[in-house]
């Protein structure tokens, strides 16, 4: 197996089992303490009219629907996974991929808060960091929740698959 390969397939399945990981944090979340979580149908709505032109919306929900909204939103969700875990490799190699260290995969978690608070947010009608939610904190802080879980799920990930192909 050539590296890039290598490379291309180990960021495929980290990212997409962190980001099932992210899911299955969320849905836990939400049937153990109901705590809502995102709707990727109007993430894939916002993505629909971002392809039209569209940035910012005052609330995604009263945007007008584009077809296949939940399957692009699902879609752009796990591709974005892939490719913040081909971000984490490629800043501390393919070595980190091989034998996983927790710090780079928590931080890189952290650092992807940067796309919800700035971009999805402001984008969707929430303001900077959902400064215009009904309440900003718990917003913040189930954000941050979700992208930590994130960071967690490329390390698991990226230790299951090293313990099943290692080099």
């Amino acid at each position: 197996m050539t590296e890039e390969f290598e490379f291309l397939f180990r960021a495929v399945v980290i990212g997409g089992g962190a980001t099932a990981f992210m899911d299955l944090w969320a849905l836990l979340q939400k049937r153990a303490f109901s705590v809502p979580g995102l709707n990727y149908a109007m993430f894939g709505r916002w993505l629909g009219h971002l392809c039209r032109g569209r940035f910012t919306h005052n609330n995604i929900v009263a945007a007008a629907d584009v077809p296949q909204e939940g399957l692009i939103g699902w879609g752009a969700h796990y591709s974005i996974g892939v490719v913040f875990a081909g971000a984490l490799m490629g800043l501390c190699g393919l070595e980190w991929a091989r034998s996983p260290s927790l710090l780079p995969a928590l931080l890189t978690g952290l650092v992807t808060l940067a796309a919800p608070f700035f971009l999805l947010q402001p984008g969707m009608g929430a303001g900077i960091a959902a400064s215009k939610t009904p309440d900003p904190t718990a917003a913040r802080l189930r954000s941050l929740i979700a992208h930590t879980s994130f960071g967690i799920g490329l390390y698991l990930a990226a230790e299951v698959l090293a313990a099943l192909i290692p080099v």
